[in-house]
């Protein structure tokens, strides 16, 4: 039962109405003081015979005016607001006291660091946050706030923690803790920090093979001669090729980009190097290439192994002296750009097999840069997942949704035969037709991931061991194919030869075989 007495200030009023509670034997469980004219009172609910006398007798106090029943509090109210908002906010925020002890934990907490299993409340923040000792910190009683990097269920975060201190009537300050918001946002800006170059700041990842990768890179952009990305469908390379243009002193002259495996070899020659006028039909205008609309800039040729023969001869005599002849033109022109090449697969296996010059090989592999596919850098899965669920977010113009461990584990457990991309396309898709706050395993769809669940039978009694084995590892060799699909990459991952390998491939029907 909770009572509202508004009366006028006055010295030992509220002493007054506590002794009538004491004459009726009343259990006061709490008692607040407005200074506005309110007092208000919780106690146990009483019978109507005792009910209806306390109440004339608290109205017989001076200087009360009225006496009345409420459903609530102010402070329960105002707890239940602090709960509320604190459960949509959609950043993991936990409250410690000065011990470490957690006494306050949103909803998103409890998803990213306990998916609602384990009540975070009363255990001790280093049990759930690492990578920064909060512990230690909160022993020196800090005064200003601070933003450190720290991992939490798994994922990446920028802790802010900021310190409370409370103050007493005579103005004395006692610290009492700290309040800790994890934001994944400065991740897009902030993560990269061991990099000078600022170009390589939107290439996300910590494991050593991308820190490796961008400090060759960085190293690399500032040299003038041709640079050979190579790396799978969707691992970033066109990303790559970009940065080391921007880390470059040719960053403020233009970057174009062409797709080699994307346009017939006639259309190919005039985008690259251009057509004098008439040259294409009697009403064609003269059009500059790619090569020269760059100049003083870089030049990206993505799937640089489709090239054409005839197109590979005159982009080496190019690569050679810097200069070309139109389409339909005999005078040269001569321009200075830098060449970046990208391919899927590794080039030296086009030139064994004679669709790849050679010479133009030797001459494209001066510097050469091999970008790691996603399942090989599995670390980087939670910090690329939260930067491109922020980016979707924001793309969509809703607020920002949570990874639950759940999902998380999943898209660590998935081979990704898309790389990067894939995830960040996943993770677009999931979210944009997702209607919660926010994202389980449940709501993103992983091409294949059912079929890597499938379990292999042996059964003998169908054949003998030899065909059961054959069985087995024609199984083996179909789950892994769409993640490897270079030969060499999948030899070297099964600790097999490349040609050994290719039979098995053939003699199973899995992958391009199939189409003979």
């Amino acid at each position: 039962m909770r009572l509202e007495i508004t009366c006028d200030d006055r010295l030992g009023i509220a002493q007054d109405v506590l002794q009538i509670l004491r004459d009726h034997e009343i259990d006061l469980r709490g008692i607040e003081v407005d200074p506005k004219g309110k007092i208000f009172l919780n106690f146990p609910e009483l019978e109507f015979k005792d009910f209806q006398h306390l109440m004339p007798e608290i109205r017989r106090i001076p200087n009360v005016k009225d006496v009345k029943t409420i459903a609530y509090m102010p402070s329960e109210r105002e707890h239940f607001e602090f709960k509320l908002l604190l459960s949509k906010l959609p950043d993991p925020i936990l409250s410690v006291d000065s011990k470490g002890l957690i006494d306050i934990a949103n909803d998103a907490a409890h998803q990213v660091l306990s998916d609602n299993r384990t009540d975070l409340v009363g255990t001790s923040i280093s049990l759930w946050l690492s990578g920064f000792s909060v512990q230690r910190w909160l022993e020196k009683q800090p005064t200003e706030p601070t933003v450190e990097q720290i991992s939490a269920g798994g994922a990446k975060y920028f802790a802010d923690l900021l310190p409370v201190w409370v103050a007493d009537e005579t103005g004395k300050n006692s610290f009492a803790g700290a309040v800790i918001t994890c934001k994944p946002q400065p991740l897009v800006e902030q993560w990269q920090r061991g990099i000078n170059h600022d170009a390589f700041t939107q290439i996300l990842g910590e494991h050593a093979s991308i820190k490796r990768l961008l400090k060759e890179a960085a190293r690399m952009a500032e040299l003038n001669v041709p640079l050979l990305i190579q790396g799978e469908t969707g691992v970033g390379k066109e990303l790559l090729a970009r940065a080391c243009h921007q880390a470059s002193h040719r960053a403020d002259k233009p970057f174009l980009a062409i797709n080699c495996a994307a346009l017939p070899d006639n259309v190919a020659e005039s985008e690259l190097f251009g057509h004098g006028k008439g040259s294409l039909g009697p009403y064609t205008e003269a059009k500059k290439g790619i090569f020269e609309q760059a100049n003083g800039g870089t030049v990206l040729l993505d799937a640089v192994g489709e090239m054409s023969n005839g197109l590979q001869a005159k982009l080496l005599r190019f690569i050679q002296d810097g200069r070309f002849r139109r389409i339909g033109e005999e005078e040269e022109v001569t321009v200075d750009v830098r060449i970046i090449c990208s391919a899927q697969d590794d080039l030296i296996e086009r030139v064994e097999a004679g669709s790849f010059r050679e010479d133009l090989f030797y001459r494209l592999n001066v510097l050469t840069l091999q970008v790691p596919p996603l399942r090989d850098r599995k670390s980087d899965i939670a910090i690329l997942a939260e930067h491109f669920t922020v980016q979707a977010c924001q793309r969509l113009g809703r607020s920002l949704m949570l990874l639950t461990r759940g999902c998380r584990e999943a898209l660590q457990r998935y081979q990704w035969p898309g790389n990067v991309r894939q995830l960040e396309n996943v993770l677009f898709r999931s979210i944009s037709m997702s209607e919660g706050d926010t994202l389980d395993v449940d709501d993103i769809y992983l091409p294949g991931a059912d079929t890597l669940q499938e379990n292999v039978a042996i059964d003998l009694e169908e054949g003998s061991l030899d065909e059961t084995v054959k069985k087995f590892e024609a199984t083996i060799l179909r789950r892994l194919y769409p993640s490897y699909p270079s030969t060499r990459q999948l030899a070297k991952k099964l600790g097999l030869s490349h040609t050994a390998v290719a039979n098995k491939l053939r003699d199973y029907g899995i992958g391009k075989t199939r189409k003979k």
